[in-house]
């Protein structure tokens, strides 16, 4: 560690430098855990971040994407895009959710990402910044790093933008209606309509 000492301001010289290091320890890390709130283990748990269980988790919402696109009446869904914060393990969970894809073990989409949310949406962000993809700025899906995000993420849409919002869980024996307290009454109308076609497909029944 370099540090300049006992000296004021106007003795500060253009070229002079000072610096300080600190390598992050796991401690750190666990501390800032736990004071940021964000204990997420995709974020704090190397070994969980790099597990198959992360990336079947993360793959299983992707499917649950396109499952409702296709009962909605599109037998191809659009473009699907991974939108995750852009730190390292980040980056790596995407890029390998992408080869995934490519290997077909991810199918009903186009999969890309990381991509921040403007380059997900706006074909015009996504070209400003030279971002080059077939899903940038047309993306149907978008797979968010966690509960929270998606919560902010879902609600922004709905009192910003004034989106339709519905909640279906996946992965059930049934399709479960989930909305919030403060949903309207076409929220809740939607849910139950999209799990009837969802049940309709599970069983057979003709939509």
């Amino acid at each position: 560690m370099q540090n300049i000492e006992n000296r004021t301001f106007d003795e500060i010289l253009p070229g002079d430098s000072a610096s300080l290091i600190r390598t992050l320890s796991h401690k750190d890390i666990e501390v800032f855990a736990i004071m940021s709130g964000d204990v997420n283990p995709a974020h704090v748990d190397a070994e969980f971040a790099s597990s198959d269980i992360f990336h079947k988790i993360v793959a299983h919402g992707m499917w649950g994407g396109s499952l409702i696109s296709t009962v909605l009446g599109t037998q191809l869904p659009g473009p699907g895009t991974i939108y995750v914060d852009q730190s390292l393990h980040s980056t790596l969970d995407a890029a390998a959710l992408c080869k995934m894809a490519d290997r077909g073990q991810i199918i009903g989409g186009i999969v890309d990402g990381p991509l921040a949310f403007d380059n997900a949406v706006s074909e015009e962000a996504a070209r400003m910044k030279d971002i080059v993809s077939p899903v940038a700025g047309r993306a149907d899906i978008l797979v968010v790093p966690d509960l929270e995000a998606g919560n902010m993420l879902a609600k922004q849409l709905e009192y910003l933008a004034d989106a339709q919002i519905s909640g279906i869980v996946l992965g059930a024996r049934v399709p479960i209606v989930l909305t919030s307290r403060s949903d309207k009454t076409l929220a809740r109308l939607g849910s139950c309509a999209i799990a009837l076609l969802l049940a309709r497909q599970q069983t057979g029944a003709p939509q």
